[in-house]
C-alpha cells in the first residue's frame, strides 16, 4: 500500500502501523545529522499530498485483514505537521481506530503555533524531538530551515502541555561530539521541568544516518541520563519486545516497508510469520534488499 507500512514493532509502543504522509520524497523542515533517510535541503511544506480518504480506505483495510494494531502512527519522510489536512486525518482515524491508539511523530517544528496545537492536541500520543537548548547546538544537530527557533519550539511545548490531556513524550537523540556535552544535557534537564513531558526518551544513532556521525555507547547514555534525575527518562538501547505472529506482507509491501524503516533479524523474526520470512530470503537472493551495519547491528534495507 501507497500510504501505510508495517507492522512495525516499536520498542516503546508495540505493534505499530505506520502512516507516511510523504512518501515519494523527503519533505522535512529538518535535515538532521542522524536522520535514517536520505540527507535533502529543509522544505517548508509537502509536495503531492495524499488525499485523506484514500489513506483512511488503505488503514480501513489493514485492520479488516490484520485487526488492530497497538498504535496508528502519523508519521513521514520527513515532518507530518506540514500536512494541510493533518487535522481533517486525525478526525477520521479516531473515529475507526477501535481500540489502537494514535500517535504522531514530530520534530516539534510548528508547536509554537495555536492551530496546530489544536490539531496534536486531539491525538492520544505526542512525541516530540528536542536534541538541544540552544540555538547553536540545535542548527549543528538539526540543521534547521532558517527561522526556526529552538526557543519558539520550547515555548510551545510548555503552552502545549499545558492543554493536552493525552501522553506527552519528549525525545532526545544524542550524536557523538555534537550535542552530547554536559552542557547541553543539563540545559535540556532545566528546559524538560519547565515542560512537564510525560515521558522522556534518551538514545542515540541506531540505524544508518544520512551524514558520518557516531553513536554514544549505552553506558554513556545512562551516565548522561543521570542529570534528569526525577524526571520520568528510559534510555533507549536495542532489546527484544513481545513476539507477535501471522503477519504477512507481500515482496512489494516488504520493499515498502523497509525503504521507510529498516529492521533487524530480530525484528523479522518476532514479527513476521514463516511466509513472510521466506519472502525476504528470497529478496535477499534476488538483490532486491541488502544487509547494512551500523552500530554494530545488521540491518535489512532495499538495495
Amino acid at each position: 500500500m501507497r500510504y501505510i507500512f508495517g507492522p512495525v514493532k516499536s520498542r516503546r509502543f508495540g505493534l505499530s502501523l505506520g502512516i507516511d504522509l510523504s512518501p515519494e520524497q523527503k519533505s522535512c523542515n529538518f535535515d538532521c545529522l542522524y536522520c535514517e533517510l536520505k540527507k535533502a535541503k529543509p522544505v517548508s511544506k509537502i509536495k503531492n499530498e495524499p488525499d485523506v480518504e484514500y489513506i483512511i480506505n488503505q488503514v480501513k483495510e489493514y485492520i479488516k485483514n490484520f485487526g488492530y494494531p497497538d498504535v496508528i502512527t502519523v508519521t513521514a519522510n520527513g515532518e507530518p505537521t506540514l500536512y494541510s489536512d493533518l487535522e481533517k486525518l486525525i478526525n477520521k482515524l479516531n473515529e475507526i481506530k477501535g481500540k489502537s491508539r494514535t500517535l504522531i511523530l514530530s520534530n516539534g517544528s510548528t508547536i509554537n503555533n495555536n492551530e496546530k496545537q489544536e490539531i496534536l492536541k486531539k491525538f492520544d500520543m505526542v512525541k516530540i524531538s528536542l536534541d538541544a537548548a540552544d540555538q547553536k547546538t540545535f542548527r549543528k544537530v538539526n540543521r534547521v530551515l532558517d527561522g526556526i527557533c529552538v526557543e519558539d519550539i520550547i515555548q510551545g511545548l510548555i503552552q502545549f502541555r499545558k492543554i493536552f490531556s493525552g501522553q506527552l513524550i519528549i525525545e532526545i537523540l544524542l550524536v557523538r561530539n555534537v550535542n552530547d556535552s554536559i552542557e547541553n544535557i543539563q540545559n535540556l534537564s532545566k528546559v524538560l521541568k519547565e515542560i512537564k513531558p510525560d515521558r522522556i526518551d534518551i538514545g542515540t544513532i541506531d540505524r544508518p544516518p544520512a551524514y558520518n556521525v557516531r553513536p554514544l555507547t549505552d553506558q554513556e547514555l545512562i551516565y548522561l541520563s543521570g542529570f534528569f534525575e526525577g524526571d520520568n527518562i528510559n534510555v533507549v538501547t536495542r532489546g527484544k519486545d513481545s513476539i507477535y505472529e501471522n503477519i504477512s506482507l507481500s515482496e512489494d509491501e516488504l520493499i515498502q516497508t523497509f525503504k521507510r524503516r529498516p529492521y533487524t533479524y530480530e525484528d523479522i523474526k518476532s514479527v513476521f510469520d514463516k511466509k513472510t520470512l521466506n519472502r525476504i530470503e528470497n529478496l535477499i537472493r534476488k538483490g532486491k534488499l541488502r544487509e547494512i551495519k551500523s552500530n554494530q547491528t545488521v540491518f535489512i534495507t532495499p538495495a
